[in-house]
């Protein structure tokens, strides 16, 4: 198909944020996109024990219930899961553990913009159009060579 879509490399997202109403949204925004939604989750305990379930991203909040979403970054990392940030400050050392932060407040599109990105990204491609409030990093070697 000439002007078909490209096929997605995530698909399957974790979604870790600890403000109800913001994880509602999140996960209706993903859905409604074409996201799977493996779970949502409050907490860097819960989140990391998701992480076996066939995840494509995880998508995390920084400040967590329970702790730091650095933490599930960390887990998430050791798994060999790319990780997008979203939250109001992008902490330091973000661009060793993650493919990208998008600040809070943001709009759903912009995040499922921001996830369309960071799948370009992953996958080798030029990001034509970043999302306002998005901060790509390149991507790490050893997630390069998995893309090719």
């Amino acid at each position: 198909m000439v002007f078909g879509r490209r096929k997605r490399r995530i698909v399957r997202l974790l979604v870790v944020e600890d403000e109800p109403l913001v994880a509602f949204d999140n996960e209706h925004a993903l859905s409604d996109a074409g996201f799977e939604i493996v779970a949502t989750v409050p907490g860097v305990e819960t989140a990391i024990a998701a992480l076996g379930d066939s995840v494509d991203l995880v998508v995390s909040d920084i400040r967590l219930e329970d702790g730091s979403g650095l933490d599930v970054a960390r887990a998430a990392r050791d798994a060999g899961i790319p990780v997008l940030f979203v939250s109001g400050l992008c902490p330091d050392g973000a661009e060793q553990l993650a493919a990208g932060c998008l600040s809070k407040p943001y709009q759903p599109k912009d995040l499922v913009n921001a996830i369309t990105a960071v799948d370009a990204m992953l996958g080798g491609k030029r990001v034509r159009r970043v999302p306002a409030g998005l901060t790509l990093f390149e991507a790490q070697p050893d997630e390069q060579e998995g893309a090719a």
